[in-house]
């Protein structure tokens, strides 16, 4: 655990008048990291940003240094960089806020890290339904050209910078790296199989960084403070905040930045984050990392939302979406959800996804309607293995990770709630009644 005073990084200008703005975001300090990263060198920022311990925020939490440093350096190709703001899983929903109150933290990540790597050319790709995140993008992007920040000259340095604001057309499977560079070549969305890996043959065949929103965001405050100091913020292996999002069955739902240390228990109970459940209600479950993150019971959430604490418990930190269950809620229900998000959002394909996805979506509903039969439990549990052998962990037949992050929830759905499985079976019908939803109760929102 970090001794460092807990301060907020991404979101400590979220509700100042004019956040969003370039006067807004220069009064806070805004660009000063830009220029100490131009003094400094891009060798020595690629090595700053990998003593940070910064870790991609979007999803598979890979080391974001080490990202950078497989860029080959004398390739005499153009190298890009893609910034993935698709967030597309559900239960996040912090990029798009990011965008909205701040986006001049992600542009001053994107100029840094583009200096970096060698990037003269970047393209951040939006979710289709972003229409006004990407406005707002625009405005702060015509600001940042206006005032010669990009251009021609990066921050009056002879250095070409042009960035390129693209929105998809609303598919989950873009928020794949190698789906989105396809997007971004104006074809399918589908995923690419590596090796070769982008950073060797990315965008239009020539080395390409994808790197996620906060991802960037976090970039100037560890050019600005230090890697060492950004390291001190987190446990051994992983350095700075976390913004994350909390949803469901809690009475303050909403973004919040907090220190690595802080657990799914106290996100959801402390007063300065969930306030706690609404009354009467308990803990029956919650999803850690977005829906495609395995289920933690209630007994299990006195665990850090933090990469490694989360892989200690086979379970992922992944894109940072909290979704809290209650006691009331029907785990069969709340599964055909999810099951029937990734069915509908495979790209089809690989084999085990466009059929496995639709299969087990099939098995599910059919439980909860009160069709189920005996052994149905089982066969899906075999479904599942079909997808991804070895779950909880995954190792997938597919091409991307769509597969694995179908077949992980239902894997621990069953195995952790089997009796309320059997129990629909048994009777026939959903024990909770047509009013009870999947996901139990929504207060209010907001963030902090």
């Amino acid at each position: 655990m970090s001794t460092t005073p807990f301060e907020k990084l991404i979101t400590r200008n979220w509700g100042k008048p004019g956040s969003h703005t370039l006067d807004g975001y220069k009064k806070n300090g805004g660009y000063k990291a830009l220029e100490k990263a131009l003094e400094m060198g891009p060798a020595a920022i690629i090595d700053a940003v990998k003593k940070s311990n910064l870790r991609g925020r979007g999803g598979a939490g890979f080391p974001t240094g080490m990202k950078w440093s497989f860029v080959p350096r004398d390739s005499p190709k153009p190298k890009y960089l893609a910034v993935n703001g698709d967030e597309s899983e559900p239960g996040t929903f912090k990029d798009r806020y990011i965008l909205e109150n701040d986006p001049h933290m992600m542009l001053e990540g994107i100029a840094i890290a583009s200096y970096a790597l060698d990037v003269h050319t970047c393209y951040v790709y939006l979710r289709g339904e972003f229409k006004k995140q990407a406005e707002i993008l625009q405005k702060a992007l015509d600001e940042a050209y206006q005032a010669g920040i990009f251009g021609k000259k990066l921050l009056g340095r002879d250095y070409p910078l042009d960035c390129y604001v693209v929105r998809g057309a609303g598919a989950y499977i873009c928020g794949e790296e190698t789906a989105l560079l396809e997007s971004l070549e104006g074809k399918k969305g589908w995923p690419r199989l590596k090796p070769p890996f982008p950073a060797v043959v990315g965008l239009f065949g020539c080395p390409t960084v994808v790197n996620n929103v906060e991802t960037l965001a976090s970039v100037p405050h560890v050019i600005e403070r230090g890697a060492e100091w950004y390291a001190k913020l987190g446990p051994e292996r992983s350095g700075g905040t976390r913004v994350v999002c909390l949803s469901g069955s809690v009475n303050r739902p909403g973004v919040y930045e907090i220190p690595l240390h802080v657990t799914v228990r106290e996100l959801i109970e402390s007063p300065q984050y969930g306030q706690g459940m609404p009354p009467g209600r308990k803990v029956k479950a919650v999803i850690p990392g977005g829906s495609s993150a395995p289920v933690l019971s209630g007994d299990e959430i006195d665990v850090a939302l933090e990469f490694e604490a989360l892989k200690n418990v086979q379970n992922m930190a992944g894109s940072g979406g909290v979704i809290v269950m209650d006691d009331q809620t029907c785990m069969v229900r709340a599964l055909w959800r999810v099951a029937r998000f990734y069915a509908e959002e495979s790209c089809g394909q690989c084999t085990p996804c466009r059929e496995g996805t639709a299969w087990q979506t099939r098995i599910i509903r059919a439980i909860e309607e009160g069709r189920g039969q005996p052994g149905d439990v089982e066969k899906l549990l075999n479904v599942v293995q079909a997808i991804a052998p070895y779950p909880p962990i995954g190792l997938g037949n597919t091409i991307c990770a769509l597969g694995d992050a179908a077949a992980l929830p239902t894997h621990s759905f069953v195995t952790k709630f089997r009796a309320e499985f059997e129990a629909h079976i048994q009777e026939k019908r959903c024990p909770f009644g047509a009013g009870h939803h999947g996901w139990g109760h929504f207060g209010s929102g907001g963030f902090a």
